[in-house]
Order: structure tokens, then sequence, then C-alpha cells
């Protein structure tokens, strides 16, 4: 059983990566042991949780509330506490990843075919060391490209790069936020993969927001952006760990907030219900949308179809894990009739004809991604729920439109029981 995780070090893995673009290869496999409680005190508080039946479900509450909230930098490498950063490795594997980079460069290629050769400005916004975008444009046809990195190291080894490729006539990288930087020429579209594992982590609202206003010449079409549109999904979700590691093994509101963050082929969390879309920012209308900022009411209906199913690949998680006591049965059992908070991940639209999923889509299914899914863990304990419950919950989210200014996220609303 594996809890990938970027969180502070909270004692239940041993390993915490850079950013939530680690790469898959580093998957912690963390074995079912506990140094918190000698053992037998350990089985005897998970044992007292174990017990999910209907009678003991008819015995809560009718409704069970649930909250989390964080900042878009909490757990994640960021510069100065304003932005989210990321390592080589890092962008080695965002490189790597077969499910999105092929499919950018497919856009890009579709893009530069719908006019003249040499006859397009390209922004690549995020450059990053490798300019992997910038070079992909260059190659294909594009006039000029002009490649803006925040980070000075990135940016440093974003010119070595092109310059060993032989690209320093038809790429210029420039230095700093791009809402600090007027461009010579303004740009004919713009590749800005700047999108976090909740969409609007990483800043893409707000240097958006600038772009569209200064360096695009056409910025009301979708055309002139890639993607075109970047959206997160939401699911209530059931997680291994949390029902394993019970208070007192593990005091869970010591992550004061800070989501988990799972890879997303991870089989230790999976949803209870229907994805449904939560955020929606489409570039070319982001004047018109106004301010950043997204309050949403949802409602998701537990699927008891889906708990069944959850409930024999959690049995196969502890199995694997080397579960014994308690009952593995009866830990997968409970482990299926419970969330532990609401699971967020990415998709982007880069074209009429071309999509990036981090799951599955539409159904949120596990599926390799550098993309990470985002878990709040909503309460101490896990939340017991069964097929027909529901969970009406408010997302409160402010994404400001000054770039140094970090997201924060808000998710309150409480479990439901029919």
């Amino acid at each position: 059983l594996a809890a990938t995780t970027t969180t502070r070090s909270h004692g239940f893995s041993i390993q915490k990566p850079t950013t939530r673009r680690a790469a898959l290869e580093t998957l912690t496999i963390t074995p079912f042991v506990t140094t918190f409680l000698p053992q037998d005190d350990f089985v005897a508080n998970a044992a007292d949780t174990t017990d999910t039946d209907d009678s003991t479900l008819s015995t809560l509450p009718k409704t069970s509330p649930i909250s989390a909230q964080w900042s878009a930098i909490d757990g994640l490498n960021s510069d100065d506490n304003k932005f989210v950063s990321f390592d080589k490795s890092a962008y080695q594997a965002m490189m790597k990843d077969q499910s999105r980079t092929p499919l950018f460069e497919q856009a890009i290629i579709n893009r530069l075919k719908s006019a003249e050769p040499e006859s397009q400005i390209v922004l690549d916004l995020g450059t990053g060391p490798f300019a992997l975008f910038a070079v992909i444009a260059a190659k294909n046809g594009a006039k000029h490209v002009y490649a803006i990195e925040a980070s000075k190291e990135a940016a440093a080894t974003a010119r070595e790069t092109i310059e060993k490729l032989g690209f320093t006539d038809k790429i210029t990288v420039l230095e700093g936020f791009s809402t600090d930087i007027t461009l010579p020429e303004k740009a004919d579209f713009a590749v800005a993969e700047i999108v976090g594992s909740v969409a609007s982590e990483e800043g893409a609202y707000a240097t958006i927001y600038d772009a569209h206003q200064r360096l695009l010449k056409r910025p009301n079409e979708a055309t002139s952006w890639i993607p075109s549109r970047i959206q997160t999904y939401a699911a209530p979700a059931s997680y291994t760990l949390q029902n394993l590691f019970m208070p007192p093994a593990f005091d869970w509101t010591k992550l004061q907030g800070e989501p988990v963050r799972f890879n997303c082929r991870d089989e230790g969390l999976q949803l209870v219900s229907d994805p449904v879309l939560i955020e929606d920012i489409s570039f070319a209308d982001i004047i018109a949308r106004g301010g950043g900022s997204l309050q949403k009411q949802v409602t998701f209906t537990v699927d008891g179809e889906r708990v069944e199913k959850n409930r024999v690949k959690f049995l196969d998680e502890f199995k694997r894990g080397g579960v014994r006591d308690p009952d593995p049965n009866t830990l997968s059992t409970t482990t299926a009739n419970s969330i532990s908070g609401i699971a967020l991940w990415p998709r982007l639209l880069l074209d009429d004809n071309v999509e990036v999923n981090s799951r599955h889509y539409p159904d949120g299914g596990h599926q390799k991604s550098h993309w990470q899914t985002v878990l709040p863990i909503m309460s101490e304990v896990p939340t017991p729920v069964k097929g027909g419950d529901e969970v009406s919950v408010t997302f409160d989210f402010t994404v400001p439109t000054e770039v140094t200014k970090p997201c924060s996220y808000k998710i309150n609303g409480s479990v439901v029981r029919s």
C-alpha cells in the first residue's frame, strides 16, 4: 500500500516528493507497520472502528460535518511562500509524461499548420529548463518563440538547451514573471502548461488574465491558447491509511488542512461517486469572467456499486500490504463505507480535438499521470457512508489576479445519511 504525499513528514510516508509533479517511478511502497502504539493496542484501536453494519450506521447522526482549507503552496516547493516552484526531477516527470507531452506537441503542430509556415509568433509561458514546447514550436514552423521563465536557474538551463539544439535565432528566453515582461511583438498564440493538480494552483488564472490584456494579438479567440481551457474535477473519496492509522495511532489534525497528494494510479484512494466539474477556466473568456473567486455548491450521491467495487480493491490492497490484524475483510468493508475527503484532479482541453486527462474521463478512474490527485482530509476520522447517502459541500476557491499571491481553497459541508 502506497502513501504518495507531499506532506511535511507527518510520519506515515518515508518519502516526500518535492512537488505535485513527482516522478511516478519514485512511488514509495510503505508496509503496514506502525511505530505509534504497541501492536496489541493498535489492533484493539483499529478493531473498535471496523463495525460498519447497518445497525451501526443507523445509530449515526443524520448529518456529519466535514471541512478543509489550505493554500496552493501548502506541502509543495515554493519560492518565498508565494508560488509553486519545481526541481529538476519534477520537470523531467513532466517531460516524460506520455499522457501529456505528445498531446501538447500535437496541439502545437495543429495550430502552426493552420497558418502559413514561418508566419506565427509563439509565446511559451513557463518554458522550464528544457524549453520543451518552445523547441517543438521552433522545429515545426514558428516564426519566432518568446519563452518566459520565472525561475532564474530554469531560465539559464533553458538558454543552454536552446543553444545546444541550435535554436538561438528562433527562441528568445525572457527571465521573470510574464506579468512584468513586455514582448517586442504580440504573439499569435500562447502555450501555457502552468496547470496544477488543482487546476488553478500554479497561478494560471493570474498569468493568463495579464497575458490576455497585453501579450496576444487575438486573446478572445480560443485558438490563441494551448490549452484553451483548464478544469478541476472532484468526488468524495475513501482512503486506506486514514482507516488503518486511527487516532491515537496518528493524529490527522496535524495536517492542518494540508492535503495528501496521490499518484493517480494509487489504488489506496477510491472515489465513491461520479465526478463533478468544479473549476472551469476558459482562457479566451477570462476577462469577461471577471474575478477569480469561485463558489459552487455540489451534492454528490454515494454510489453503492462503487462502494462494493472499492471494497474488493481495498481488500487486495490490504492483503498485498501484509495486513492480518485487524481482519483485512472487515477493514476493507469499513474503508469502502467511509470517506476521508473530497478528491480533486485536473483536466486540460488543448483545442477542439485534443484533451489531457490526469484521471480517466469521465468516471475518474485510475491512470498514469505526472499530475497528482489532491485529497484534503476533512475529518479527524473517516466519515461513515453507504450507498444513497449524500455528500453536500460548498467549494470556496479564491484565485487572485496577482501571480505572487497563492490561491486558497475551502470546502465545507456535511454527509447527509439516507
